[in-house]
């Protein structure tokens, strides 16, 4: 599913954000990356959306060397790969339905479609009674459930949480892994970036801790290391 081959991230002039990465990670796992701020977690999710590219490798989706796409095709790669974030950058003068709905307009989904995917959607991520409600009149919690949803809309392969926790307390937090948990058992990839080693240790999956750019440890939930 995920593949990264010897990967160097640069910004000059000499900082190094992710030095020799090689990572496989297959379909249906799902696998947290853990560190401190600047261990070079975002910058590898990044590369992924081909937000950035690597300065030397390969990072290859689905056989597909991110590199070899044309920059018109990159919403197309976006499509299949969902993004969650600490911020939930939702629209604030949009409903939680209209939310969800911009995501599939602007892509000009069919308005039938729309009408009957939504729904489905907020429900799925538990907000069905919030239809309707704006993002300042949901928890924080719900706020990135919403979130999820609008990240979930196009069915995407792979999902991307950056930090989701990261501004919620701990039921919140729990809810939200919990979220993401129910979202792998129905196929799709997640990995999730997290500084927080305790919460992800919980859930019993693959962990990936990174230090400065490198991968420092990689272990299953078997609690066998792989490197």
């Amino acid at each position: 599913m995920i593949k990264f081959q010897s990967v160097k991230k640069i910004y000059e002039p000499h900082n190094v954000v992710l030095d020799n990465i090689n990572l496989e990670i297959k379909p249906g796992e799902f696998v947290s990356l853990v560190g401190l701020s600047g261990a070079g977690k975002s910058t590898l999710l990044k590369l992924l959306t081909r937000e950035e590219r690597p300065t030397s490798g390969e990072v290859l989706v689905e056989g597909v060397d991110l590199a070899d796409i044309k920059d018109k095709d990159v919403p197309y790669l976006r499509r299949k790969i969902g993004t969650v974030y600490q911020d939930f950058k939702l629209l604030e003068k949009k409903t939680a339905f209209e939310n969800v709905a911009f995501a599939m307009e602007v892509s000009d989904t069919d308005p039938e479609e729309i009408e009957k995917n939504v729904p489905q959607i907020l429900a799925v991520v538990g907000l069905a009674d919030k239809v309707d409600n704006f993002p300042e009149q949901l928890s924080g919690g719900e706020k990135q459930r919403l979130a999820i949803a609008r990240a979930m809309i196009h069915r995407p392969t792979i999902l991307l949480a950056d930090e989701p926790t990261g501004n919620l307390d701990l039921v919140n937090s729990y809810d939200v892994l919990k979220l993401l948990l129910k979202i792998n058992e129905l196929g799709t990839t997640v990995v999730l970036a997290s500084h927080d080693s305790n919460l992800v240790n919980t859930i019993g999956r693959r962990v990936i801790s990174m230090d400065k750019g490198k991968i420092v440890r990689d272990q299953t939930h078997h609690g066998r290391y792989v490197i």
